[in-house]
């Protein structure tokens, strides 16, 4: 790429097919076959966040029962509200999937302007947290945690900004201006509330949009490096964190303290074995796992349904993944490629800071594992995060039409099955 070229999304190269009497649909070289049609992308997506909801929603009745009756409660207590958020989240979802890119382009803004100063809502008297992190913001009734709309909400303004400003990209001054400084602003509130964790995934997020942007590398690199310099300053100040990274580079650490999540996820995951001690049957959801149905859910789903259940749940991060990088292979509108990218990384790099966490390939840093880990405002916004996706997997070239075309199948099949029965 020359100094002054203008930089390109990174994508792979596409050809135009036309089938016989049908439109032009581009499409990239593939080993698919059959497989690879418009509509691929919309139903791989689809499905694998429902079964990735359907899973979260038995493993929290398993992993939380035994904690409930503990605390005085319905053992389905938390699986009732974790059920309730899901039907919350499944509107949410359909109604996102249905947003014209155009309109969610327009809102890129407000929408972020909106979600930082709900985020800000934490530091005022409804702001409630625990385990010294105020994220939350909580009124009778009613609990909400703003850093997940703010997600969604950067990676919409992301799109939109980088989109406008493609062309000059190759220069730093509008590689880096506004995206660092609001997207700083916005990671900012989030650690202000002292939430690492969820910072870091912004992070991820940020660099995900900037990659597939074309942001040149040296540009990509400078960026990476600030916000690796900032996330070692804010761990340096920490002794919390501090210690939470010796003891998981340490050979010797107190399995009382800093090591004791680690030790009984590493536990439950070697009690499952290969098929499991089977549903509802953990020893280690007994109030010795901390956080199980949380931060620790994998490692419970691990115990009960063993490596087989591990793999299933990689099988369907893993395909979310393809789904959503073939639709920035695929689509022509670089928007949707960023914005794509933006959630692609929230989601599965998220996902894959959890499951290390569990396995021991990271220190403990408290993120959940996104659609199947309890919690009402990370399941409900991933969710739409996931709807906008659908959207823009519902725009692909050719996929409108052959959406609109199953749709008219199953309207005549249905006709022709009510009057057969009448």
């Amino acid at each position: 790429m020359t100094a002054d070229a203008p930089p390109r999304p990174r994508t792979a190269p596409t050809r135009t097919v036309t089938p016989p009497g049908g439109t032009p649909e581009v499409r990239e070289p593939s080993f698919l076959g059959t497989w690879n049609s418009a509509v691929t992308s919309y139903y791989v997506l689809l499905g694998s966040t429902f079964l990735l909801v359907a899973i979260g929603l038995v493993m929290v009745l398993s992993s939380s029962s035994v904690e409930s009756l503990a605390a005085g409660d319905s053992p389905y207590a938390v699986f009732l509200n974790q059920a309730r958020y899901a039907l919350i989240g499944l509107p949410v979802l359909l109604l996102m999937s249905r947003l014209p890119v155009r309109a969610v382009r327009a809102l890129a803004w407000p929408v972020l302007g909106g979600a930082i100063a709900f985020q800000m809502l934490v530091f005022t008297p409804l702001g409630c947290g625990e385990g010294g992190n105020l994220n939350w913001v909580c009124l009778p009734g009613f609990s909400a945690q703003p850093s997940e709309v703010v997600k969604l909400a950067l990676a919409i303004w992301l799109g939109a900004l980088l989109t406008r400003k493609l062309p000059l990209l190759h220069e730093w001054k509008h590689a880096l201006v506004p995206v660092v400084p609001v997207a700083g602003i916005a990671i900012g509130v989030v650690l202000l509330g002292h939430d690492l964790g969820t910072a870091m995934v912004m992070v991820l997020l940020v660099a995900g949009a900037m990659f597939v942007a074309g942001v040149p590398l040296r540009i990509f690199g400078f960026a990476a490096l600030l916000a690796a310099g900032g996330v070692a300053a804010l761990t340096l100040g920490s002794r919390n964190r501090v210690n939470r990274i010796m003891s998981w580079l340490s050979d010797e650490c107190d399995k009382t303290n800093e090591c004791y999540q680690s030790l009984h996820a590493g536990y439950g995951l070697a009690t499952g074995g290969v098929s499991g001690v089977g549903l509802g049957q953990s020893a280690e959801k007994w109030s010795y796992l901390p956080a199980a149905h949380n931060d620790f859910i994998y490692a419970i789903l691990g115990e009960e349904l063993g490596l087989v259940g591990t793999l299933l749940v990689l099988g369907l991060f893993a395909l979310l993944a393809f789904a959503m990088v073939r639709i920035m292979r695929r689509h022509p509108d670089p928007f949707v490629k960023i914005t794509t990218a933006a959630v692609f990384a929230w989601v599965v790099g998220q996902a894959a800071v959890n499951i290390a966490v569990v396995i021991g390939l990271a220190p403990v840093i408290g993120v959940p594992l996104p659609l199947v880990s309890a919690g009402g405002s990370a399941l409900i916004m991933t969710m739409a995060a996931l709807g906008l996706v659908l959207s823009f997997a519902r725009t692909e070239p050719g996929a409108a039409e052959a959406l609109a075309a199953r749709a008219s199948v199953v309207r005549r099949s249905l006709a022709v099955i009510g009057r057969t029965r009448g």
